[in-house]
């Protein structure tokens, strides 16, 4: 009879014990809400831009605006303000008088699409006199492809649509 009063105690003691370990590993408190998740870093490249522009100022008067570059935008770049001279890149003419071309650097990667594509354009100087007032999406490619989709065409807000690939390629959307 004593081994089994001694027994019990024993059992009543490792029982309590097991418990009081069992919940120690509990957790009562709620954990906070799960803040946003990282922003994925920016990836930036360079592109080139090709232009080939119409021939003949079609300005009604030639000689004025006719000799002037041909200027890129890009709906990534900072327009032009009162306290900032904008962001802007004028093309060169490696090829000949109609065919201009330069590189524009830090572009926003967009590609594969998750994110909408780039809205691009040039002002032409002698498409000045048009009803688009000489800007243009027509004619245009971007890192190797030709601008095929253009939003607002003939008209001062027209823009091509291209997505940049962490090659500077051009990407047409679909």
């Amino acid at each position: 009879m004593e081994r089994q009063g001694r027994r019990a105690p024993r059992f009543g003691l490792l029982l309590a014990l097991g418990i009081a370990l069992a919940w120690s590993g509990c957790d009562f408190q709620k954990d906070p809400p799960a803040g946003p998740s990282q922003l994925p870093a920016a990836r930036f490249v360079t592109i080139k831009v090709e232009y080939r522009q119409p021939a003949g100022c079609q300005n009604s008067d030639p000689t004025v605006h006719c000799e002037d570059r041909v200027v890129f935008f890009g709906s990534w770049m900072r327009p032009k303000d009162s306290s900032y001279p904008g962001d802007q890149v004028l093309l060169d003419t490696p090829f000949g008088a109609n065919f201009w071309s330069g590189y524009v650097q830090h572009v926003p990667v967009n590609w594969p699409p998750n994110d909408f594509p780039h809205y691009v354009r040039v002002y032409d100087p002698h498409l000045r006199d048009t009803p688009s007032g000489g800007v243009t999406a027509a004619r245009l490619s971007i890192g190797g492809q030709v601008i095929t989709d253009i939003d607002q065409p003939g008209t001062p807000q027209e823009s091509g649509l291209i997505y940049v690939d962490d090659d500077g390629v051009g990407r047409t959307p679909d």
